[in-house]
């Protein structure tokens, strides 16, 4: 490492310039080694910050060390396919169904209320082994998933939206994301959090600002902030949603977001756009997946026909929230 030039080191490991930094150490030849780049470093300067060379060098490969088991842990989060091997209904019924969600698909989980959508998300989150009261099976690339996977609380495959949210830590919205980001040791730390930022605004249905407590978010806001930071920063690449019509957000912005970042997005709603947006449904009946349908063609034409319906009732839902009276005139399509 001491024999690395000081370019090629921070190509590799951008990190380490943080910790020149933190030591007022100005690298102004970049073509010289770590090892020269230390013995030139007055010792006056050093014991200003109460530090040796050695320390330093010490310090740089320790955080070295972390990045490197970071991304081998990173690494073993690559799900190329979620495979659901089919168990028993509600009635002791088998449920006899094999079916494999690709990387960058969206499914969505249809049916009555009651019909078993929230089951079948909680058997994913679960990574079910047959040990549940579906008996279902969940594979991930083809494999049974490690126990580190199944009961780990940071090593989670599956991040879940639920359809309440509540943050309870004492945080802006700038300090939340910025501490996530920083626990993921990304690059850029600034520029992902104003991205998160802006992309969690595009959601929401009311803009709010970069300082305000994430405990005054109403649940729509509180919603976009999750999927957008879930978007960029969680490294679980399944990602599962409950009813996310309900929450006032940008639904259609919101998938794109998710599939954007190549992970596998699977959704119980009620909603026909957000049924049509997928590219396959489930339908749930009495416990089981009754049926599996590719969203078609013709299906996919009449999304903007529904979409301009969905715009309608919104501008009419925002008029009765600014106290106007509905009229014939906003009833027209």
């Amino acid at each position: 490492m001491s024999n690395m030039k000081l370019n090629e080191l921070l190509e590799k490991y951008p990190y380490v310039k943080d910790i020149f930094d933190s030591y007022n150490l100005t690298l102004e030849n970049l073509d010289i080694t770590l090892d020269q780049f230390l013995e030139s470093i007055n010792e006056d300067e050093l014991q200003e910050h109460g530090v040796t060379k050695n320390e330093i060098l010490a310090t740089i490969n320790n955080l070295i060390e972390e990045i490197k088991e970071i991304e081998e842990e990173e690494a073993k989060f690559n799900v190329e396919t979620l495979t659901i091997l089919g168990g028993f209904d509600k009635s002791g019924q088998k449920e006899d169904v094999e079916i494999t969600i690709k990387k960058g698909e969206i499914i969505s989980v249809v049916g009555p209320t009651g019909s078993g959508k929230s089951r079948l998300l909680a058997d994913i989150e679960w990574l079910a082994q047959g040990d549940t009261n579906t008996k279902r099976t969940i594979l991930i690339n083809g494999q049974k998933p490690s126990l580190d996977f199944r009961y780990s609380t940071d090593k989670k495959l599956v991040a879940q939206l639920s359809q309440n949210m509540n943050f309870v830590v004492d945080l802006t919205v700038r300090e939340f994301i910025t501490l996530h980001a920083e626990s993921r040791m990304v690059l850029n730390t600034e520029k992902v959090v104003q991205l998160i930022y802006e992309k969690a605004n595009e959601l929401a249905g009311e803009r709010f600002d970069f300082d305000v407590p994430i405990t005054s978010l109403s649940g729509g806001q509180s919603r976009a902030l999750m999927i957008a930071d879930t978007a960029f920063l969680s490294k679980s690449p399944i990602v599962l949603i409950d009813e996310i019509e309900n929450a006032g957000i940008n639904r259609k912005k919101a998938l794109e977001i998710l599939v954007s970042n190549d992970k596998i997005v699977i959704m119980a709603t009620h909603d026909p756009i957000l049924a049509l947006l997928a590219d396959k449904r489930l339908v749930i009946n009495n416990g089981k997946i009754a049926k599996i349908i590719e969203t078609t063609k013709e299906e996919k034409e009449i999304l903007p026909a529904l979409e301009k319906i969905d715009q309608k009732l919104l501008s009419i839902r925002n008029k009765l929230r600014d106290g106007f009276v509905i009229n014939e005139i906003y009833m027209e399509v």
